[in-house]
């Protein structure tokens, strides 16, 4: 079998949709700004994948302001507003806020006043959802974005913020979602672009994916390709649960993602897991993707109430639409084989 890919949290394969749409751009001469017909080309594209980009997230246009990805849009939203957020939100998140808010054993967070607030929507590493509380300042949509139905315009939320390559969009081009009324201060200035949120020429070429992953993502969620993804999640679950019964699932009981399952197995570190996976040609990960490279140890579980010992053994999975039962089957066989070694001696 050629390798199995099981980390879409941390970044989802191209779209072809996406593909096509940069290649498209990339003839496209003019600058974004510029009056003539070059430029306004240029312009239109930047249009209508914001239009795209709108339309998947239950916004208006205007509301969408592109950035360089959702940690930029993090920045952007979170600067200077000392916000309150819990110990499991994305470290760009956690840059810019104070952690003071709690989080029970399901990975549920107590939000007191939502307008002081910033909360997630999706955890990246246990999939678990979060409400929208009304009046919600922040949230990061960044993982709920293409795998669950979400409308920005009906949550009551004041900003949100998302990124492309996690819905199969290219990587490098995110959006931060205002609710009309509101606004920001540019952290980046010079040109006026963005409404004048966020200065500086617009990176058309990726925009333009970004905009046509949007729309094919939005039409994935319609046709329900993200209900097979959690059958096939419940597939491994269940599968683990059943031969490694010392084996912790993580959020179990919670509400989550389709496609994202954590697991703990005491005594056999994260990272060892995803070497032996890796060379046994499986692609999963021990927690968030943004570690420049490195295997990260998870704060979230230790905000959950797991220990620093039970958090080093994490081990994630998560599928995604282009995912087979065959690979799911495959990887439990390989994971389950490798344990075994490990516990036997």
């Amino acid at each position: 079998m050629s390798r199995v890919y099981l980390d879409w949290n941390a970044t989802a394969p191209l779209r072809p949709e996406a593909r096509v749409a940069m290649a498209a751009a990339m003839d496209l001469v003019g600058n974004p700004s510029s009056v003539h017909a070059e430029g306004r080309a240029a312009k239109a594209t930047v249009e209508r994948a914001r239009a795209q980009v709108a339309e998947a997230l239950g916004a208006q246009s205007a509301d969408i302001v592109f950035v360089s990805g959702a940690t930029e849009a993090a920045a952007l939203a979170l600067a200077g507003r000392g916000l309150s957020v819990s110990g499991v939100e994305h470290d760009a998140v956690l840059a810019w806020v104070t952690q003071d808010l709690a989080v029970d054993r399901d990975g549920v967070v107590v939000v007191r006043d939502p307008a002081l607030a910033c909360v997630q929507v999706a955890n990246s590493e246990t999939g678990i959802l979060q409400d929208m509380c009304e009046g919600l300042a922040v949230s990061d949509w960044t993982q709920g974005f293409g795998k669950i139905p979400l409308a920005f315009d009906w949550s009551g939320v004041q900003m949100a913020f998302v990124s492309s390559h996690k819905i199969g969009g290219p990587k490098g081009v995110g959006a931060l979602v205002i609710k009309r009324g509101l606004d920001v201060q540019a952290q980046i200035r010079g040109g006026g672009q963005e409404m004048g949120r966020r200065h500086g020429t617009e990176n058309v070429i990726g925009i333009a994916g970004f905009g046509a992953a949007a729309a094919a993502a939005a039409l994935d969620l319609a046709n329900g390709r993200w209900e097979r993804v959690d059958k096939l999640r419940n597939i491994l679950e269940k599968t683990l649960e059943v031969s490694a019964n010392s084996t912790i699932l993580v959020g179990k009981g919670a509400n989550r993602l389709p496609n994202t399952s954590i697991f703990l197995s005491e005594g056999w570190k994260g990272e060892t897991q995803v070497m032996a996976m890796d060379l046994a040609g499986f692609a999963v990960s021990a927690g968030s993707a943004c570690s420049s490279g490195k295997v990260k140890k998870t704060g979230v579980l230790r905000a959950m109430g797991y220990s620093e010992a039970q958090a080093s053994c994490a081990l994630r999975a998560s599928l995604g639409p282009l995912v087979t039962e065959a690979q799911v089957e495959a990887f439990c066989d390989v994971w389950l084989a490798a344990r075994n070694r490990k516990f036997a001696r």
